[in-house]
């Protein structure tokens, strides 16, 4: 142990993952928001958040541990996680995107069961229907569709049948909603999800400076850990590479999305996090250099001063 870095000894650590929460939480009580959500008091609001962020971060281990994505049993995916969530106070309340990422969490899971399977079909039935329910909640994840489909064709597990189970998936919620705004003769209700869709916001370049400082820092790491993917990825199995290569394209669309719909950031990003974690862990669970220990010890860094940047000026 005395020869490992401070990079290895962090994240072989076993008290890694319950600092990170420890951290997290005193994020949390630091700065608890100055409102409700609807009746819910402020408590209740922070608590709910932290609670799901951490539902969240369980799912990750399972994900990577089932998948084996990472090539060791970790948690550190989660350690980053939670920190990555601490430094964004935006996400720290019961927030419909925070909720829409458990239930797109979900969606991956099953996405990645498809691998190679001969049920195909009703693991992409599943998917897609957990994307559906949190595209009910933010109507935008429907744009996911099409790399679902990518991502079910590098698992070699899109045919025609996995195509069209999909679809009857993804409009299983929207079944329910309709059944439900037509009973209650509130038709509003299912079109709305499809009017918020078709609705494109103002791109404003120039405004949330704190905004895109934020996905700058998220972005440095991004391209790191896929340089890391490609010149190593002849040492992962091939099916560790198509999960790779599909969290990679999730975080490039992702990326692009912010770019052209920003007034939308704090919805889509707990899904940048859940991905990006996982691409970051496994960079720094597999690397062990000098130079990739000078920048995780950066990135430690770059965190403190980024919670300190989004305080004063939050999402």
């Amino acid at each position: 142990m005395k020869s490992q870095r401070f990079q290895n000894r962090v994240v072989k650590g076993r008290f890694t993952l319950p600092v990170a929460i420890l951290v997290a939480a005193v994020c949390w009580l630091t700065d608890m928001q100055e409102h409700a959500v609807g009746f819910l008091p402020v408590w209740v609001n922070g608590l709910g958040g932290f609670l799901l962020h951490g539902l969240i971060g369980y799912f990750l281990i399972g994900l990577n541990n089932t998948f084996n994505i990472i090539r060791v049993r970790a948690s550190v995916q989660t350690a980053i996680y939670l920190m990555w969530v601490a430094v964004c106070p935006a996400l720290h309340g019961l927030d419909r995107g925070n909720v829409a990422g458990l239930v797109f969490l979900l969606a991956l899971y099953f996405l990645f069961k498809s691998y190679q399977r001969k049920d195909a079909e009703k693991q992409l039935f599943l998917s897609c229907a957990f994307l559906g329910a949190g595209s009910l909640l933010v109507p935008q994840y429907t744009l996911a569709m099409p790399l679902f489909w990518i991502g079910a064709y590098l698992f070699r597990a899109l045919h025609l049948r996995s195509f069209l189970a999909s679809i009857v998936g993804w409009f299983l919620p929207y079944w329910f909603l309709l059944g439900y705004a037509y009973c209650t003769g509130r038709m509003e209700l299912f079109y709305r999800p499809f009017e918020a869709l078709a609705t494109f916001y103002p791109v404003a370049f120039h405004t949330r400076l704190h905004a895109w400082v934020t996905l700058g820092y998220f972005l440095l790491f991004y391209l790191v850990s896929v340089l890391h993917c490609m010149a190593t990825g002849f040492e992962d199995k091939i099916r560790t590479r198509s999960y790779l290569q599909f969290l990679m394209l999730l975080c490039f669309c992702l990326f692009v999305y912010f770019i052209l719909q920003p007034a939308l950031t704090v919805a889509f990003l707990p899904l940048l996090l859940m991905a990006g974690s996982i691409l970051v862990a496994h960079l720094f669970v597999l690397t062990g250099s000098r130079g990739s220990n000078l920048f995780f010890i950066g990135m430690l860094v770059g965190l403190l001063g980024l919670y300190v940047f989004n305080v004063w000026l939050p999402l």
